[in-house]
């Protein structure tokens, strides 16, 4: 069972940058579609970002035009650049396939994510 750490959280105010990592234990080259998805206090996960091997991305309304994902398959690492950060974007965030299948249940069961928390 690959494990999956993800790392880059922290507190940054309104309008700043994070840029979260995902790494992997073992190659990701098998898992076509990998995604960051959030969850905030009181709500549900939420696919924020998806790309697969051939680097084809999807992201949610929310955070089309400021979030960049990438993946190094070499480095079996997944990256999420943030950028003009809002509020809103308070979360815990997590990387997992599309659909999940690393962990089970909830996002907020599959490990320890990485907090991010953007202060107005």
């Amino acid at each position: 069972q690959v494990q999956l750490v993800e790392s880059g959280g922290g507190l940054v105010q309104a309008g700043g940058s994070l840029r979260l990592s995902c790494l992997a234990s073992r190659s990701i080259f098998s898992f076509d579609v990998m995604g960051w998805y959030r969850q905030a206090p009181g709500k549900k996960c939420e696919l924020v970002a998806t790309i697969t091997n051939t680097g084809g991305t999807i992201y949610a309304v929310s955070v089309k035009g400021r979030f960049t994902i990438s993946r190094d398959n070499v480095k079996n690492t997944v990256y999420l650049q943030m950028n003009s950060l809002e509020p809103e974007d308070t979360a815990v965030y997590y990387c997992n396939t599309v659909p999940p299948r690393v962990g089970s249940g909830m996002c907020d069961s599959w490990g320890q994510g990485t907090q991010v928390t953007v202060s107005s």
